[in-house]
């Protein structure tokens, strides 16, 4: 695969296993110029998993507006770049946006610049599919603030009719569930999801006050990811169902297979 000229690639990374990289991403990452990186201890453990040894360059939340230039210089030279993160996609929660939102505007003086996504692992999408939540709409909240407006955003969350999505620290965990039964209710339905991909993966998933006595037998340990349910969503619980009738199901079998 050849890499285009003056193209900033904004390359999707595993959020946990190692194997979720496309063969396309591990591509673009050994044929580009050099690659931005949150940290260049963690990038280097991917590059030397998949064998890439293209140049690395620090670009975080905390120096990206600073690094802008020197990589729209590099681009209009014709070369060609790579933004990775420390997990996931870049621009989600995560550094890209200004980059990404630089080269299209310079792009309007010069239209040799590009901007490419390499789609892969994001954690939102993870959690979101295997929550078991409704899916068809929903909101992405990011991380929330630590401290001023939290309890307003929280309560204006809680009011939505789509599934939120919302990223916390092991940290601030329970104290977000905690706030959640405050000013959503104790019966609103939502999955925890922590270690997504990884050895330990575990989803958490119930009313507002299940989860939060699950918590008190878990781990608080990784990123977390919670998905909650819309307003007004209610769901019967599995344990309360009719029991499958299974000589109904081995009668039905045995007429199907006749």
């Amino acid at each position: 695969m050849t890499v285009e000229p003056s193209t900033l690639y904004l390359v999707a990374t595993p959020i946990g296993n190692l194997g979720d990289i496309s063969a396309r991403a591990i591509e673009i990452l050994r044929s580009v110029t050099a690659v931005g990186c949150e940290d260049t201890r963690t990038s280097k453990r991917l590059m030397e998993a998949h064998g890439i040894s293209t140049p690395l360059f620090s670009m975080h939340q905390h120096n990206e507006h600073r690094r802008v230039e020197g990589v729209l210089e590099r681009l209009l030279r014709g070369e060609s770049i790579a933004v990775i993160t420390d997990a996931g996609t870049p621009g989600i929660s995560d550094p890209g946006f200004l980059l990404a939102r630089a080269v299209h505007q310079r792009r309007v003086m010069d239209r040799s610049l590009r901007v490419r996504a390499i789609p892969g692992a994001d954690a939102l999408t993870t959690a979101l599919v295997s929550s078991g939540l409704p899916s068809e709409q929903f909101h992405f909240e990011g991380f929330l603030p630590h401290k001023k407006g939290r309890a307003t955003r929280l309560s204006q969350l809680a009011d939505r009719d789509v599934t939120t999505v919302v990223y916390e620290s092991p940290h601030r965990i329970e104290r977000l569930v905690k706030e959640l039964h405050e000013v959503a209710g104790p019966s609103r339905w939502l999955c925890v999801c922590r270690e997504l991909t990884k050895q330990f993966e575990e989803q958490l998933r119930g009313r507002v006050e299940d989860v939060q006595d699950m918590l008190q037998e878990t781990k608080i340990k990784g990123e977390f990811v919670v998905v909650v349910a819309p307003k007004g969503y209610t769901e019967e619980p599995r344990e309360s169902r009719e029991p499958i009738d299974t000589k109904d199901s081995k009668d039905t079998n045995k007429t199907t297979n006749a």
